[in-house]
């Protein structure tokens, strides 16, 4: 079975049990500070989670496009990713645990579906702790369903509990499952959750019965909700046989270009390592840079695209690959997914010239760098702070520092270096600390306030600059509102007022703000923009400024726009070819 079938079985599935297929959401979260890409199919879905009403609908199934960074050190294994995809279906305050765990068990082991054999399922149930109590209702399920205890594992909440999607929201017990490959166990320990490579995670159901608090505190959610996940390269690897996901048919012909361009027939275990992080790593970039808003910087999703598209150029050296190759990689990813995201076919020029701009800035880079390095070890050894340096100012990763070392004869304290990369790993964490706050869960009064002021906002600049403004991306917090939309100059001071003006007459006039659902089709013949309205699915949510603007959003927002107070400008610059940026608050109504 490929990728393209399993996601086509799975849709039809989930169809056939009354869900409405909803597009994929950007892998740039909108108006969500808390993470900086989509981590998880639920991470779009959290304010219907929260209770607000979905226009598709209380059951819903997609396909997911997803970026998790958090072990991207860990890439060049035969399992870790940084982009995948994952396959969800959610009960929004409709179905609970026994219909989403029996559907789950019905599809991977009926013959018209999966058609995996019972026998070798395995599945792991949430053991309680002080936050919550152990599932018994989950286990019920199963041993209904005739899975005997001896295959029902309880495991803690570092292995069985999901969420929040950032610090705080929707989140509760999960039941994952596992098929048993057959293998001999590692230990006697060995169960479900472990590595080595015996038990393979195939789907993961999740409970969401609670809300995380700002104070860490599990409450009780008024609404119920199913989330659960399945991700598309494991189960086809596991579903095909492969002993890894790199040789599934969305790999092995970006492996296959990448063996060609370094002359490998026969790949080691360290050039097999190299080309799965130059496959996984330029994946992912491509998939960033498709969306058409994200360029290469040393900041939030940039930053991560940058250090994505180094480390492949550092790998690329490391197999023997001298010249700029990055581009070549895009196209095969192009290739493999345009069928499904057009969106690389629309971005097709922007891909391509961004990759290639990065990777002739570290190759200059990697230059300066390795003269640096020849003056720092001129005493016979690199100190870590010589290497925190090279690291910082000329993006030179530390392996690299590492090995040239070794090879030159010179000494290196690592351990300063870590001691640098520490104390800037704090600095770094704590300005996230104070950016990451609010997010989709944060249904709070300020929040609401800024989603409206960005209505107000977007129509203001298409009256000041023209109707080619569209928006590009928001970002909100409840201190600040940041948006990102096309143009291609500067704002003159004069059209910064102009703007601030209409946003605050617009305020004065204490206009009614109107929530209606509609289809796309009648949104868009009603006059109404919104970024992404082709991902939102047949029934969207369009809020009315009374007479100002209309747009399609998943809110939240304030009856009427007297709530608001004064609207003020902060900032406003450019953050990509085209792509402008305002920074703006809200302020305390000025009185005359």
């Amino acid at each position: 079975m490929k990728a393209k079938e399993l996601k086509k079985k799975y849709l039809k599935f989930f169809k056939e049990k009354e869900h409405a297929i909803i597009s994929s959401a950007s892998l740039i979260p909108e108006n969500d500070p808390s993470v900086l890409f989509t981590t998880a199919g639920m991470h779009p879905l959290v304010p219907f989670l929260m209770g607000e009403k979905h226009p598709q609908g209380k059951r819903i199934a997609n396909v997911q496009k997803c970026i998790r960074t958090g072990d991207i050190d860990d890439v060049g294994d035969a399992s870790h990713l940084t982009f995948f995809e994952m396959l969800g279906n959610w009960s929004l305050g409709d179905y609970f645990k026994e219909e989403a765990i029996k559907w789950s068990y019905e599809f991977i082991t009926d013959k018209k579906w999966l058609g995996l054999d019972v026998e070798n399922l395995h599945v792991t149930v949430f053991a309680g702790d002080k936050d919550a109590p152990k599932d018994s209702e989950a286990e019920k399920v199963w041993l209904e369903l005739g899975i005997p205890k001896e295959r029902i594992h309880f495991l803690p909440k570092e292995d069985n509990w999901w969420g929040p999607a950032g610090d705080t929201g929707p989140c509760g017990p999960d039941t994952e499952m596992f098929i048993d490959t057959g293998k001999d166990p590692c230990s006697k320990k060995c169960g479900p959750g472990c590595y080595c490579g015996k038990y393979f995670e195939i789907w993961n159901d999740v409970f969401m019965q609670y809300n995380k608090t700002a104070d860490g505190k599990y409450e009780k959610l008024k609404q119920h909700n199913v989330d659960t996940g399945m991700g598309v390269e494991r189960t086809v690897a596991m579903v095909q046989g492969k002993s890894t996901i790199y040789e599934i048919e969305t790999f092995a012909p970006i492996v296959d270009k990448i063996k060609k361009l370094a002359k490998i027939d026969e790949p080691g275990d360290e050039q097999t390592k190299h080309l799965r992080i130059i496959s996984d790593h330029l994946r992912s970039a491509a998939f960033i840079l498709s969306e058409g808003r994200v360029v290469p910087s040393n900041l939030d999703q940039g930053y991560i695209l940058r250090r994505l598209i180094r480390r492949s150029i550092r790998s690329g050296r490391q197999i023997g690959i001298e010249e700029n190759f990055c581009k070549d990689i895009a196209k095969v990813v192009s290739k493999i997914f345009r069928g499904d995201y057009p969106e690389f076919d629309e971005n097709k020029d922007f891909i391509l010239n961004e990759i290639e701009k990065e990777e002739d800035k570290f190759s200059k880079a990697l230059t300066k760098g390795l003269k640096q390095f020849e003056k720092f070890g001129k005493d016979g050894k690199i100190s870590g702070k010589d290497a925190f340096m090279l690291f910082s100012t000329h993006g030179f990763p530390v392996e690299m520092t590492e090995e040239l070392a070794k090879e030159e004869g010179f000494k290196f304290d690592k351990k300063e270096f870590n001691k640098e990369f520490e104390k800037h790993q704090k600095l770094s964490r704590k300005g996230a600390e104070k950016k990451f706050k609010g997010g989709l869960s944060d249904a709070s009064y300020e929040n609401s306030k800024l989603h409206t002021a960005t209505h107000l906002l977007h129509q203001a600049l298409r009256k000041v600059l023209g109707d080619h403004v569209k928006q590009m991306g928001s970002n909100i917090t409840p201190e600040r509102l940041r948006f990102d939309f096309s143009h291609d100059a500067k704002l003159s001071d004069e059209e910064k007022q102009k703007v601030e003006d209409i946003v605050n007459e617009n305020i004065k006039a204490g206009l009614e703000v109107k929530r209606e659902e509609m289809s796309v089709k009648e949104a868009r013949k009603a006059g109404a923009h919104g970024l992404f309205a082709d991902k939102y699915g047949e029934k969207v949510s369009v809020y009315t400024i009374k007479g100002f603007s209309k747009e399609i959003c998943m809110g939240p927002h304030v009856k009427n726009t007297s709530e608001l107070g004064h609207f003020k400008i902060k900032k406003e610059k450019a953050v990509a070819a085209g792509i402008r940026r305002i920074k703006a608050v809200l302020e305390e109504d000025k009185k005359e």
